[in-house]
C-alpha cells in the first residue's frame, strides 16, 4: 500500500519530510504484521460478458487486510450470497465465485459489486456487469418482391438483431458471392442497401443480408429479397434527394476517443456526388472519406472535432445538403483521485476527490462502503470535494471510497485511512550477508515501517558513529549505498532506526570481492566455410567463487547449448570455443560471458563466414547479332569477399557436347558483357564468381543460340619447318580447333618459295596439318606461308614466316686445337671455329671426345674410359674436368648439327702431371705379439705419379679420453708393402695409419687399430685383437709426448693373467677362434663357386661390336667459367663401356651418326642405344652360373 505524506501544517512540519520520503518509496507497504484496513487485490473488468464457449466465468474479488477481511456480494444493488447458491463454486478465504456454463445463465445476469471487511472497516469493488448474451436472430418472414420502375431508387432493408458488438453486414447472393458495391449502389451504416437508381440488372431474387457477431462467433443471414426491374422506354432525369440521414439537419453525440461516423446517401439520375465540409473550419486533418465519397470518418475524436459538418449530394439537375452538428463529451477523469494515507494520532487528515467529464461527473464519497450521512462523525467535515478529519484517532481509521460518473461511465478508488503511533519495525532480516565487486557499488537494506517516521542511521563494526562520507549515502527508504567499494570495505554494519515511541536495529555483513575480468577475449575473425573456428576467451575471478564461476557463450544474445549430444560443432577446451564445421548460419557476434553470483563481464567478437560467391541467377542473352550476342546475369551472394571476376564459359553441340570451355573473363563489378563468337557453332553458356576464396558454382546454362557461318577469322599461327632429310622440308602447323572452322569445308592453302631467289610462289590446297616439300637444295632459306579457307571463302592474309630445307651433316672439323693444362685433373681446350658453309645446317655446338692412353707410371697403353662433352652455341673453349694425374690423353674435337656430328679434328694427345696418390686399398695386422704388431698393404691402384715412400703412423689408445702421442715411420722405399713394430707396450690398444706419397705429396690416410696380447700367442692374439677403424684420419700430432697416460703394466699383467689361468676363459677363447675359422672357410668356398668376373673381364667376354655415337657418352653441360670442371660431368662409365671402346682407332670417337634439332638440341637415339647396352650386360650377367 503506498503511503500519501501528511498535509498538515504547522507543529508536524518536522515529521513531514520523513513521512513524505516513505510515500516517494513505491515499494514502500505497511506489513501484514500490522493491522490494517483491507485493499481491494483484484477483481473482474467493469464488463464481464458469458460468452457461449466457454466453460466457466469467473467472478473475482481478492483483497487483503489484517484481519484478513470477509467478502460480501450485492447483485443489482441487493444483497446476493454466492455460497446459498450450490452452482457457484466458491473459493476460500477469497470473494471469487465461478459461474459454470452448464444451463441458464439468464438469472446470473446483472451488475455486481464486492465488499471486503475486517474490524477496522470495508473497501468495495467497482460495479461488475455480468451480461449473458442471446444468440441473435432475424426474424422468420415472407417478404414480398419488390417491383421498382427502371430509374427509380429504392432500399432494402436489412434491420439486424442486437448482439454483442461490434456487428459486422454483408450483403451477398445466395451463392456468397458478394453484391458489388459503387457511386450507384452502396450499403449504410444501419445495414440497408440503397440504390440510387435502379437499372435493368439489378432484378435478381437472392438478396441476402448476412450479420457477423464475431465475438460470439456467430453469423445470422435473413431471408431472401427478390426485385424486379420492370423496364420504360426513357428515364427522366431527376435531382439528388437525401436517402439517409432525413431532414436537413441532425446531432450526434459521442464519447472522446470514438470514431466520428457521418453518413450521406443520396437518390437522383444521373447518380449523384456527395462532397463534405466544415462550417467555419477545415476538415480535420486525420478525416476520411470511405464508401464512394458517402462515409466520412474521423477516427478517435477529441474535443476540437466538435462543430457543424455540412454533405452535399449534387448532379446536373441540382443538389441536396444536411447539416450535422457534432458534440464530443467524456467520460468521467480525475483530477485528483484520493490515495491512501498513514497518520499519527492527532493530526489532521484531509482527502480531496475531484473528476471532469461532459457532462459534469457526479461524485459521492462512502466511508466503508456506507454513504457518509450515515456513519457521522464530529470531528469530520466535508467542504466541496474535500473531507477533513480534525485531530484524528485511531479509531478513526477507515476506507473512504469516492465514486465519480456521468452518462458515459462511472470510476470508483478507495482511499484507506490508517491513524496509528507505532515503534519503528526492521522488516529487513536479521543478519543478511551482502557481497560487493571491488571498485562498484552496494546498497545494503533496512526496510522499515513505523508511525511516526523512524530516523535511520548506520554504523559499522560496533561503532557508535555514524558512517559518513562522500562514498556513503542513506536513502528515504533506509538502505545504505556505498559506492566504489574496496577491500577495506569489507565488516559488519547495523543499521538503527528510532522514532517517539521506540527504536529497531539489525546487523548485516559486507564482503567485498575481487572483480570478475577478461583478460583474453575473442578476437574479430574471417574464416573459411567448412573450417574450425575458434574464438578465445580467459578470465580472472575471486577465487572465492571456484565453485560458482562460469564462462558462457552467446551467439546474437542467444546462450549457445554447449552440450555435445545435442550441438557437436561447438566444443569448448581450455577456455577456446571451437566450432567445428563452420557454415554460414554461424556468422554473427559472439560474446564470452564470465560471471559469478555476484559479477560479470563479456567481450564480443564477429565471425565473418568466407565463401566462394553462389552461382549468378538469371542470365538472358541479348542483341543477338550474327558473331556476337549479349549476356547479362544476376550475381549470386558473395559471402563477405567481394566478387574479383567472372568466368564466362561456352559450351557447343556439335564438336565436344558436354564439354564446357573457357571463353571470357570479367572484372567482378561487370554484370554483363559481349560476346564475341564463332561462325556456324550452337553456343550455350554459363558463368560463375570468383573470390578471394575461389571460384563459386556455375550458373544455370543458357539456351542455345547458334550463329551463321562465316570464312575463318584467322590462320594457322604455330608453323614449324624441319628437315629430317637433306633434300627435302617437312611444314607442320597448328592446325585451327574445330571450332574456329567457322563454317563446313575447311582446306588450307600451302604457299612457299625460295629466299635467296626470285620466284613464284608454289601453292597447294590440303585438308590436313603437314605438307612436305621435295627436292630441296641442302640447307637454304624458304619464305612460307599458310591461309585457311571453307566454303564461306578465304581467311585474313596470312603471315609470311621464313624456314629452311633439310639439314646435311657438317663437312669440315675445327682447326687449331690446343690443351692448356690447369692442373694435375683440369685441363682447358680451344679451337678455331668451323666455316659457316661448311656447317650444311643449324650449328648445334662442338664436342669433346677425350679418352686416356695410358699411365705415366707404367708405359703399357690401356685405352680408358671414353668421355665427351658437349659446348652448344658458338663457343670455342671448354674445360675438361677429373682427369687422371700423370697420365696420357688424347682428344678430338667435331661440331654438330641438327644432322648429326661431322668430322673429328686431328687428335691431340696430353699429359697431365703428378698429384697425390690414392688410399691404398689393403691395410692390415698380420700379426699381433705381445710387443710387436706386424702390418701389411697393397700399393695404391693409382699412384697418379712415381711412389716416393710410405708414411707410417700410430699411437696408443685406449678406453679413456686421453690418447698417447702420435709416433712416425718414414718408410722411403716404395716397394715396401709389410712393417714390423717393436717396442710395444703388452695389453695394449693401438691404432695405425698409413699414406702414400710421390713428390705433389701424400694422399688420404688408411687406418686400423690392434690390441697387443698379454702372451705370445699369434692366433688368438691377432684374431682378439685386431679390429677396423671408421677414423679417416690421424689424429693431430701437436700433442706432447708428456701427455701419454702412465699405465701399470704389472697390474695389468697381474690381472690378465689371474683370467688367462681360469679354464673357463681358456675354453671360450678356443672356441670363437674355432667358429671364426668355420666363417673363414665358408666365404672361401662360396666365393670359388660364385664365378665371380670382373666388368672388365666381362666386357671382353661379350664385346659390342655395334659402332657407338656419340649418345653412348655422359655428356656434360658447358660451364661459362673456364676454370673450374663442369658440375654434371662423370668420369667413370666403365660399367656402361664395350670392349670396342678401347681401341686406339680415331673412327670410333668421331663418326657417330646423332641427330639434332634446329636449336641445336640433342635428339638422337642415345636412349634406344643405352637400353640395348644395358640389356646386353643383363644378358651376360644371367649368363654367369650361380
Amino acid at each position: 500500500m503506498d503511503l500519501q505524506r501528511i498535509r498538515n501544517p504547522g507543529m508536524w512540519s518536522g515529521l513531514v519530510i520523513c513521512v513524505c520520503a516513505l510515500h516517494m518509496t513505491s515499494a514502500f507497504e505497511i506489513p501484514l504484521e500490522v493491522e490494517q484496513l483491507p485493499t481491494i487485490t483484484a477483481q473482474s473488468p467493469s464488463s464481464l460478458i458469458a460468452f457461449p464457449f466457454d466453460e466457466s466465468f469467473s467472478v473475482t474479488c481478492e483483497a487483503k487486510g489484517n484481519p484478513a477481511p470477509e467478502f460480501a456480494w450485492t447483485k443489482n444493488g441487493q444483497e446476493f450470497d454466492p455460497l446459498q447458491d450450490p452452482r457457484l463454486m466458491k473459493e476460500e478465504n477469497s470473494g471469487t465465485f465461478v459461474i459454470p456454463n452448464n444451463g441458464n445463465l439468464t438469472e446470473y445476469q446483472g451488475t455486481y459489486r464486492c465488499f471486503a471487511t475486517n474490524k477496522l472497516g470495508t473497501a468495495i469493488s467497482t460495479e461488475i456487469e455480468f451480461i449473458v448474451p442471446h444468440v441473435p436472430k432475424f426474424p422468420k418472414e415472407t417478404i414480398e418482391p419488390l417491383k421498382v420502375d427502371e430509374g427509380q431508387s429504392f432500399v432494402l432493408k436489412c434491420n439486424p438483431p442486437k448482439g454483442i458488438p461490434p456487428l459486422q453486414i454483408y450483403w451477398m447472393t445466395i451463392n456468397l458471392q458478394h453484391i458489388e458495391q459503387d457511386e450507384r449502389v452502396s450499403m449504410g451504416l444501419n445495414g440497408d442497401l440503397y440504390f440510387a437508381h435502379a437499372e435493368e440488372k439489378d432484378s435478381r431474387r437472392d438478396y441476402c443480408c448476412f450479420a457477423a457477431f464475431p465475438r460470439i462467433r456467430t453469423i445470422v443471414q435473413k431471408t431472401a429479397m427478390s426485385v424486379i426491374i420492370q423496364t420504360t422506354n426513357a428515364i427522366r432525369e431527376r435531382r439528388p434527394t437525401l436517402l439517409t440521414p432525413p431532414g436537413v439537419k441532425s446531432e450526434i453525440v459521442l464519447v472522446k476517443g470514438e470514431d466520428l461516423y457521418l453518413e450521406c446517401i443520396a437518390e437522383g439520375f444521373p447518380t449523384p456526388q456527395v462532397e463534405w465540409l466544415k462550417i467555419g473550419d477545415e476538415l480535420p486533418e486525420k478525416a476520411a472519406v470511405e464508401n464512394h465519397g458517402k462515409l466520412l470518418v474521423v477516427s478517435r475524436a477529441e474535443q476540437e472535432d466538435s462543430g457543424r459538418y455540412m454533405c452535399k449530394a449534387k448532379n446536373g439537375l441540382g443538389e441536396a445538403v444536411h447539416y450535422f452538428t457534432v458534440i464530443v463529451e467524456e467520460p468521467p477523469e480525475w483530477l485528483f483521485e484520493p490515495e491512501s494515507q498513514l497518520s499519527m494520532v492527532g493530526s489532521d487528515v484531509i482527502l480531496k476527490c475531484s473528476a471532469s467529464g461532459t457532462p459534469q461527473p457526479t461524485v459521492t464519497w462512502r466511508v466503508n462502503g456506507f454513504p457518509l450521512n450515515k456513519s457521522p462523525m464530529p470531528n469530520r467535515r466535508v467542504l466541496g470535494d474535500t473531507i477533513v478529519l480534525h485531530n484524528a484517532k485511531e479509531s478513526d481509521s477507515a476506507v473512504y471510497q469516492c465514486e465519480a460518473s456521468n452518462k458515459h461511465g462511472s470510476m470508483l478508488v478507495n482511499a484507506n485511512i490508517m491513524i496509528m503511533n507505532l515503534p519503528p519495525m526492521i522488516l529487513t532480516n536479521e543478519g543478511e550477508s551482502y557481497s560487493a565487486v571491488e571498485a562498484k557499488g552496494v546498497i545494503m537494506h533496512c526496510n522499515v515501517f513505523s508511525s511516526p517516521p523512524s530516523s535511520i542511521t548506520w554504523s559499522r563494526d560496533d561503532s557508535t558513529e555514524s558512517v559518513q562520507g562522500p562514498r556513503f549515502t542513506v536513502h528515504d527508504n533506509g538502505s545504505l549505498e556505498i559506492y566504489e567499494t574496496d577491500k577495506d570495505d569489507t565488516g559488519q554494519y547495523t543499521c538503527y532506526a528510532k522514532n517517539t515511541e521506540g527504536s529497531s536495529a539489525i546487523d548485516a555483513m559486507l564482503y567485498v570481492k575481487g572483480p570478475t575480468k577478461i583478460i583474453v577475449g575473442p578476437e574479430e575473425q574471417q574464416i573459411l566455410i567448412g573450417t574450425t573456428s575458434q574464438l578465445s576467451c580467459l578470465a580472472e575471478y575471486d577465487k572465492s567463487f571456484s565453485d560458482d564461476f562460469e564462462i558462457l557463450w552467446e551467439k546474437d544474445d542467444m546462450e549457445i547449448g554447449l552440450n555435445y549430444t545435442e550441438n557437436p560443432r561447438y566444443l569448448v577446451e581450455e577456455g577456446v570455443l571451437h566450432i567445428i564445421n563452420v557454415s554460414h548460419r554461424d556468422q554473427g557476434l559472439y560474446r564470452c560471458v564470465a560471471r559469478t553470483p555476484l559479477d560479470r563481464d563479456t567481450a564480443s567478437a564477429w565471425l565473418t563466414v568466407l565463401d566462394v560467391p553462389d552461382a549468378p541467377e538469371s542470365l538472358v542473352l541479348s542483341e543477338h547479332k550474327s558473331r556476337s550476342v549479349k549476356l547479362k546475369w544476376i550475381p549470386g551472394d558473395e559471402h563477405n569477399s567481394s566478387t574479383t571476376e567472372f568466368i564466362i564459359q561456352f559450351e557447343e553441340s556439335q564438336w565436344e557436347p558436354g564439354n564446357w570451355k573457357e571463353l571470357l573473363r570479367v572484372p567482378g563489378n561487370l554484370h554483363s558483357t559481349l560476346l564475341k563468337l564463332h561462325g556456324h557453332v550452337d553456343y550455350r553458356f554459363r558463368v560463375a564468381g570468383v573470390n578471394a576464396v575461389g571460384r563459386g558454382p556455375y550458373s544455370e546454362p543458357t539456351e542455345r543460340y547458334k550463329t551463321e557461318p562465316a570464312a575463318p577469322d584467322r590462320n594457322p599461327e604455330t608453323i614449324k619447318i624441319e628437315g629430317h632429310l637433306p633434300h627435302e622440308m617437312d611444314i607442320n602447323w597448328e592446325p585451327l580447333l574445330p571450332i574456329e572452322h567457322n563454317g563446313p569445308g575447311l582446306e588450307y592453302k600451302v604457299s612457299y618459295r625460295r629466299q635467296d631467289m626470285e620466284e613464284d610462289w608454289h601453292e597447294h590446297m590440303v585438308k590436313r596439318h603437314s605438307f612436305v616439300v621435295k627436292s630441296t637444295p641442302t640447307f637454304v632459306p624458304y619464305e612460307i606461308k599458310i591461309q585457311a579457307k571453307n566454303h564461306q571463302g578465304w581467311g585474313p592474309e596470312p603471315k609470311i614466316v621464313t624456314g629452311y630445307s633439310g639439314e646435311d651433316f657438317p663437312s669440315a672439323a675445327p682447326d687449331d686445337v690446343a690443351v692448356v693444362l690447369m692442373n694435375s685433373s683440369v685441363a682447358k681446350v680451344t679451337w678455331a671455329p668451323v666455316h659457316k658453309e661448311k656447317l650444311h645446317g643449324h650449328l648445334g655446338g662442338y664436342r669433346i671426345n677425350w679418352w686416356r692412353l695410358r699411365s705415366l707410371v707404367d708405359s703399357k697403353k690401356q685405352h680408358g674410359d671414353k668421355h665427351a662433352l658437349n659446348v652448344p652455341g658458338d663457343r670455342t673453349h671448354a674445360t675438361l674436368p677429373s682427369l687422371t694425374p700423370y697420365s696420357e690423353y688424347s682428344l678430338i674435337v667435331m661440331t654438330f648439327n641438327g644432322r648429326g656430328n661431322g668430322p673429328g679434328s686431328h687428335p691431340v694427345n696430353f699429359r697431365t702431371p703428378e698429384g697425390v696418390p690414392e688410399k691404398n686399398p689393403v691395410f692390415r695386422v698380420t700379426d699381433v705379439q705381445k710387443h710387436s704388431v706386424s702390418l701389411a698393404w697393397a700399393p695404391p691402384l693409382e699412384p697418379n705419379g712415381i711412389l716416393t715412400k710410405y708414411l707410417l703412423e700410430y699411437q696408443l689408445i685406449n678406453d679413456t679420453e686421453e690418447v698417447g702421442p702420435l709416433q712416425t715411420v718414414n718408410i722411403s722405399n716404395p716397394d715396401t708393402t709389410k712393417w714390423l713394430l717393436r717396442d710395444l707396450e703388452a695389453v695394449s690398444k693401438y691404432k695405425f695409419y698409413l699414406r702414400s706419397c710421390t713428390v705433389r705429396g701424400c694422399g688420404p690416410v688408411v687406418s686400423e687399430e690392434s690390441t697387443t696380447t698379454l702372451e705370445a700367442t699369434p692366433t688368438l692374439a691377432s684374431t682378439l685383437g685386431t679390429s677396423k677403424s671408421a677414423s679417416p684420419s690421424p689424429p693431430s700430432t701437436t700433442k706432447s709426448p708428456a701427455t701419454k697416460p702412465t699405465r701399470s703394466i704389472i697390474g695389468l699383467a697381474s690381472i690378465h693373467g689371474g683370467i688367462s689361468t681360469q679354464g673357463w676363459f681358456i675354453g671360450l677363447m678356443c672356441a670363437i677362434a674355432l667358429l671364426t675359422l668355420i666363417v673363414l672357410v665358408a666365404c672361401f668356398v662360396n666365393r670359388n663357386r660364385g664365378g665371380k668376373y670382373s666388368v672388365k673381364e666381362k666386357e671382353d667376354l661379350h664385346p659390342d661390336v655395334e659402332s657407338q655415337g656419340m649418345n653412348d657418352d655422359t655428356f656434360c653441360e658447358y660451364s661459362d667459367n673456364d676454370e673450374k670442371p663442369l658440375k654434371g660431368s662423370q668420369h667413370s662409365l666403365s660399367g656402361d663401356m664395350k670392349a670396342g671402346d678401347s681401341g686406339d682407332s680415331l673412327v670410333d670417337y668421331g663418326d657417330e651418326d646423332v641427330q639434332f634439332n634446329e636449336d641445336g638440341s640433342f635428339i638422337g637415339e642415345y636412349a634406344g642405344r643405352k637400353e640395348k647396352r644395358v640389356s646386353a650386360e643383363v644378358k651376360s650377367t644371367a649368363q654367369t652360373p650361380a
